[in-house]
């Protein structure tokens, strides 16, 4: 996989310090608190299981313990040599239906550094819009080919990449017609337990993006759009697989959205 040019990696840069500038000042906590205008309302009627999961009394502020600042520890010997390629991790008789992509990016703390050696996993549907789950009843076909999950190490910078398949959108029980835009799940650990992070990576150019009633929860259109990740031809793999960047920013006022925890991290 090809890295960007260094022209892209300054506008990058430069973005990611726009982002994470107001938390450059000195902090006595270790973790950089959110921003909570930010991030959606635990409570979002239109996202329905919003409603019996969302907090009922005010929230409560802890400051970081030790345990959440430091670990846990990965590394290489926890991973196999194909787990970062969902294109043969699974694969039984051939390779994947459905078009093939490189997804790739940078982790970064709240004050914009690589965080190195972090576990990242992803799962995502199939090119059909069905997950490997046996709580899937989605009619779309299981493909014997494609198990949907990987997990990867970020190097030195924080870089790291995936090949897998473009997922399918697919229908969801929150509304009568309602659609999941294509995207994939991702888990990162970061350098501690308090940067703990699930979210979801959408894709460029998706017509079920604006009308998702989970990203329509979210109140700040740039924290709808860093979940969006580019096409990006500079990193393509010719004749094989197109490529998309999708950056992740851990903890702080500008982090990524965090899904599974909407009233703080």
């Amino acid at each position: 996989m090809s890295d960007t040019s260094a022209g892209d990696r300054a506008v990058s840069e430069r973005a990611v310090s726009e982002r994470v500038g107001s938390n450059l000042r000195p902090q006595a906590d270790p973790l950089i608190p959110r921003d909570h205008a930010w991030h959606p309302p635990a409570l979002a009627p239109a996202y329905k299981t919003s409603v019996l999961r969302s907090p009922q009394r005010p929230l409560v502020a802890h400051e970081a313990t030790l345990s959440e600042s430091t670990g846990p520890v990965f590394g290489p010997e926890s991973l196999g040599p194909l787990d970062n390629d969902l294109l043969r991790n699974y694969a039984q008789d051939g390779a994947p239906i459905g078009p093939r992509i490189l997804v790739h990016g940078r982790l970064r703390d709240e004050r914009g550094r690589g965080v190195p050696g972090a576990l990242i996993e992803i799962w995502q549907a199939n090119a059909g819009g069905r997950y490997r789950h046996r709580n899937d009843g989605y009619l779309a076909a299981l493909d014997p080919n494609f198990g949907g999950c990987g997990r990867t190490l970020t190097d030195a910078e924080g870089r790291y990449a995936f090949r897998t398949v473009m997922p399918g959108p697919y229908p969801w029980p929150n509304n009568v017609n309602d659609w999941r835009p294509a995207h994939i799940h991702f888990s990162i650990f970061g350098s501690g337990f308090g940067q703990r992070l699930i979210t979801q990576m959408y894709f460029e150019g998706d017509p079920h993006i604006p009308l998702c009633p989970i990203l329509n929860a979210i109140p700040d259109a740039q924290a709808v759009e860093q979940l969006i990740a580019p096409l990006d031809m500079a990193a393509t793999a010719p004749m094989d697989a197109r490529a998309y960047r999708f950056d992740l920013v851990l903890r702080g006022r500008r982090s990524t959205y965090f899904e599974t925890r909407p009233e703080g991290n």
